[in-house]
């Protein structure tokens, strides 16, 4: 793992997070949504990480302990690829490993939220949503309506602050990114709330381009010591990739395979040149 200095998140932090990402290209464990599994194995291909599609309850919780980090994703969860959740959350987190939750309709649907708040007693290391799903994870009303967000992320705020009593940092995705948590090496009362500028509006019209974001943040999280700022990493590569491919795009398809060639694309130049980080704290 990376041992990066403490401090605020900034594009230094950024790049020296993605040069650790190219260079030891971390195994991910996905258990993830079966619509979008292709563009999220893809995905970490192109950022420079390893994906291990491994979602089956032989498996799970041994592999996750071996992995360099863990995604578990609610897209479609069913049968045994439930068991498998529990497992690799499980093992992660005997094992010390990261692993990312994405709470894919939590709030809106009632099984699927009792679901995500099985796993969160597992402690994931990151939470990462949309507004309505971080709200609704928490138990306020997101007014979600199944995997869409009627809300942005500035409202959800309250409601990622309180998820920080089982998570490290929680993300929550929209037009503004926002990303809270503490910092590892800096004392304050109050967490770290970063904002991430950025990205494309073709993003949200790509399926699966939310579920590799969990996964790439699960890559970070296994090269970057400090949650948040692996976070934040994950997001300006996806976001400034986002910016590379929307030159170039004609559509969403056209859009999509712009969005692969452009992660694997990024470099130091293209993340101090677009980047767009803003950090605040929050009061205790």
């Amino acid at each position: 793992m990376s041992e990066q200095p403490g401090g605020e998140p900034t594009i230094e932090m950024v790049v020296q997070a993605h040069r650790a990402l190219k260079a030891q290209k971390p195994l991910v464990q996905c258990l993830t949504n079966n619509v979008t599994v292709n563009l999220v194995a893809n995905a970490l291909l192109a950022a420079g990480a390893t994906p291990a599609m491994i979602d089956n309850p032989e498996e799970a919780g041994r592999f996750a302990g071996q992995a360099d980090a863990v995604l578990v994703n609610l897209g479609t969860p069913q049968g045994d690829q439930v068991k498998a959740m529990h497992k690799a959350a499980s093992g992660a987190h005997q094992a010390g490993k990261p692993w990312v939750l994405d709470p894919i309709g939590a709030g809106s649907m009632t099984w699927r939220h009792g679901l995500a708040l099985e796993l969160l007693e597992h402690r994931p290391t990151v939470v990462r949503g949309n507004a309505s799903e971080i709200m609704g994870l928490a138990g306020h009303d997101g007014a979600g309506r199944g995997v869409d967000s009627a809300m942005s992320p500035q409202s959800a705020i309250n409601a990622a602050r309180e998820l920080l009593t089982q998570a490290c940092t929680v993300s929550t995705s929209g037009p503004v990114d926002m990303l809270l948590g503490p910092l590892l090496d800096r004392h304050h009362n109050g967490p770290a709330l970063v904002e991430i500028g950025g990205g494309s509006d073709w993003q949200p019209r790509v399926s699966g381009t939310g579920c590799a974001l969990g996964a790439i943040i699960a890559a970070y999280c296994a090269v970057v010591r400090d949650p948040l700022c692996a976070a934040v990493a994950a997001h300006i590569h996806v976001a400034v990739a986002a910016e590379l491919a929307e030159e170039h795009a004609q559509g969403p398809g056209s859009f999509a395979m712009a969005w692969l060639d452009a992660l694997d694309q990024i470099d130091e130049h293209l993340l101090r040149q677009r980047g767009l980080i803003a950090v605040r704290w929050l009061d205790a």
